[in-house]
């Protein structure tokens, strides 16, 4: 009989058992904090609260000396929650996991050993080539925290700071109408017999939807408006009230920009925020009214916004008083590092279950689309096009 010319062996082609992946067991983590120098970021990322669970899951938690300050944790509370708390920057630098709320400046990538793993923002917009190619040499795989996405397909960082954004404008807003900041002396609040304040909001997502809810709890008089008409149909009923809503035309926001007392600048753009309010526009407010552009950070939604800072936040032009700075979490640092910290943690931990950030993002979607730099290789199609850089696909890159 001739010989078979099967290709496969006689015990091949008998039935094989299956071959289940074996999970890998699970991870300590080693994570750095170091303290933040970017200009005026009091912000941290995670709190002592956050830092006694990590610790207590078996992790190591190394914190820079004064890294917590400007959100008014000291050092203390971080040495008893577990935490090792040293003076020596380079020391921090030097863990396999960094966390950081700014992305690290070149200087700061020198210090990163190679292959570590970098979780922060990666405000794409502030970033220059240079920041990619660093990272590239030393290999890091880096995890921007805006671009993660929850189980509903949201971005939980983006909506946290939202809220502050939101519900800080009309505090500032309130601030600013009164006589110690040489404002109009015009309360925040609906008092009898006295019209209420009229606040303009343009923009009806997370900001928008948050400054609505704290401009309605203090008394004023709200109007929305938005091009997309799910997102004002959601603003509704997520506030459980009827507001005036209107679509951008540019009749009605004219005559509603004239009455009003603020006007909030809340609009997004996919590259730069769309410019809404004209100059004309802005000239026919009232004197004394309030303008506060949180789009700021995306070029603004005002023609006549220009950045400013937290020491010196408002310039007045034509009488009306702009309030422009892009970091408004930062003015509210402890609250913003809670927020922060709740987002992170769970991750922290999640990381730590699944073995390792490799099989973390095998099989968490939300979590792998946060991914940016992979062992050095640029995974992200939208950063790779503002650049001109390269980008692999990650699907090819982890098995």
């Amino acid at each position: 009989m001739s010989k078979s010319l099967s290709p496969f062996t006689k015990a091949q082609l008998l039935p094989q058992e299956e071959m289940l992946e074996v999970y890998k067991k699970k991870g300590d983590l080693f994570i750095g904090i170091p303290k933040e120098t970017y200009f005026q970021e009091k912000r941290v990322c995670l709190t002592p609260d956050a830092v006694s669970a990590l610790v207590s899951n078996g992790h190591r938690v190394m914190i820079e000396s004064g890294a917590g300050e400007g959100a008014n944790f000291k050092d203390k509370s971080y040495s008893e929650a577990g935490a090792e708390v040293t003076k020596d920057t380079s020391k921090v630098f030097s863990c396999p996991i960094l966390l950081k709320v700014e992305p690290p400046s070149i200087d700061e990538i020198k210090l990163i050993n190679p292959q570590t793993l970098l979780i922060s923002a990666l405000q794409l917009k502030t970033q220059s080539k240079n920041y990619f190619q660093a990272l590239a040499a030393k290999r890091i795989t880096a995890l921007a925290f805006e671009f993660i996405k929850d189980e509903d397909g949201a971005y939980p960082a983006v909506r946290s700071l939202s809220e502050i954004a939101g519900t800080a404008s009309i505090l500032i807003a309130a601030e600013l109408l009164s006589n110690i900041n040489g404002g109009n002396g015009l309360m925040f609040g609906n008092i009898s017999g006295v019209p209420p304040t009229e606040v303009v909001i343009i923009g009806a997502g997370t900001v928008g939807e948050f400054a609505a809810r704290s401009a309605i709890g203090l008394g004023a008089n709200v109007k929305i408006f938005d091009n997309s008409i799910t997102k004002l149909r959601c603003v509704q009923s997520n506030l459980g009230r009827t507001l005036y809503t209107s679509t951008l035309q540019p009749k009605n926001l004219l005559k509603a920009l004239k009455r009003c007392d603020v006007a909030i600048g809340a609009v997004r753009g996919n590259n730069r925020s769309p410019i809404v309010v004209t100059e004309a526009m802005v000239n026919s407010m009232k004197s004394g009214s309030v303008v506060i552009d949180v789009s700021i950070d995306m070029g603004g939604c005002f023609e006549t916004s220009e950045v400013t800072n937290h020491d010196k936040p408002t310039f007045d032009y034509n009488g009306v008083t702009h309030y422009c700075v892009p970091n408004i979490p930062a003015r509210y640092s402890r609250s913003a590092s809670v927020s922060l910290s709740n987002i992170f943690t769970p991750y922290l931990l999640k990381i730590a279950e699944d073995g390792g950030i490799e099989n973390a993002i095998r099989f968490d979607r939300g979590l792998k689309n946060g991914l940016y730099f992979y062992h050095g290789i640029l995974t992200n199609k939208s950063v790779a096009d503002w650049f001109d850089l390269d980008c692999s696909d990650l699907n090819l890159l982890i098995f």
